[in-house]
């Protein structure tokens, strides 16, 4: 089964870190502290960025993701 790998920066983070676990390591990486975080079901992973103010994190988040061949 193929899981589908688009990503969007409007995703919540909650939702990106269930779908590709593999990601929390690039939130922790960054000290971004959205594993567990109850606005993490609300925050889009932008939102995030910008409120941490991380500069460079998508393509990070990007290459995390594993998509099973």
């Amino acid at each position: 089964m193929r899981m589908n790998a688009v990503l969007t920066a409007e995703m919540t983070v909650d939702e990106v870190m269930r779908r590709w676990p593999s990601t929390i390591y690039i939130f922790l990486d960054f000290r971004m502290r959205c594993i567990g975080c109850p606005l993490a079901v609300f925050h889009s992973i932008d939102e995030a960025r910008e409120e941490h103010d991380v500069d460079v994190f998508l393509p990070q988040v990007l290459g995390a993701i594993e998509v099973p061949a």
